[in-house]
């Protein structure tokens, strides 16, 4: 908050601002405990973990990690996937459906393949669900020259810069609305991903700008060196 009245021009310092916040009532929305929904009762193979929780990147398209979760709509449930560039945390891909399948998974692959077009050797980090160790989905990573890796057995930190991504998503635009369709869901999530969170909201890892903004200042920076 501090630091967006300050882009708008406004003198603010951070005591003030929660002063003023306390004295109207203002909170910042936490986010409610994640649940996990990984399958991983199956025989399709399993990679090492190459990531090993170093989620650190020193350019984009270095490490993506990919994972599923769910959304509650009167219709049902709505499934999202998505692949995020863990150099700024931007989501480069992102898929629904109304059913958790392996195709879901591999829609969202391809967007971040067709957006980014990644050079070979990047990391591509997931869970042991079946969905990313199915044979289509790991064919599709070593096809584009990808690196795969899994979390450990049960381990929910292995993956947690994406699983954060989600309790942002939820706690700011999910916990909030009561969607009666999955289409109203759908069209909900494209505002926030690609319209709200992508290039607009900001992290305080990322000097307190927004994914996209973060990119294309290091851009500018790597173009002048």
């Amino acid at each position: 908050m501090t630091h967006e009245l300050r882009d708008q021009g406004l003198k603010a310092g951070r005591r003030r601002v929660a002063r003023l916040m306390r004295e109207n009532g203002l909170r910042a929305r936490r986010p409610r405990r994640f649940r996990r929904t990984t399958d991983s009762l199956h025989a399709f193979p399993v990679a090492p973990n190459l990531l090993d929780q170093d989620f650190s990147a020193e350019r984009p398209n270095e490490k993506w990690g990919a994972d599923i979760s769910y959304i509650w709509t009167q219709e049902g449930w709505l499934y999202l996937a998505v692949v995020i560039d863990l150099y700024a945390r931007r989501v480069v891909g992102w898929a629904v459906s109304d059913r958790l399948h392996k195709e879901l998974a591999s829609a969202a692959l391809r967007r971040a393949l067709a957006v980014r077009r990644p050079a070979t050797g990047l990391i591509h980090h997931s869970d042991r669900s079946s969905q990313y160790r199915s044979i289509k989905y790991q064919a599709t990573l070593r096809r584009h020259g990808l690196l795969i890796s899994m979390s450990g057995k049960g381990n929910c930190y292995d993956n947690s810069m994406v699983e954060t991504f989600f309790k942002t998503l939820k706690s700011e635009l999910v916990w909030r609305t009561r969607f009666q369709t999955r289409s109203e869901a759908r069209e909900a999530l494209a505002r926030y991903i690609d319209g709200f969170y992508n290039p607009t909201r900001r992290h305080s890892a990322l000097v307190f700008v927004s994914p996209a903004q973060f990119e294309r200042r290091t851009a500018r920076q790597t173009a002048l060196h």
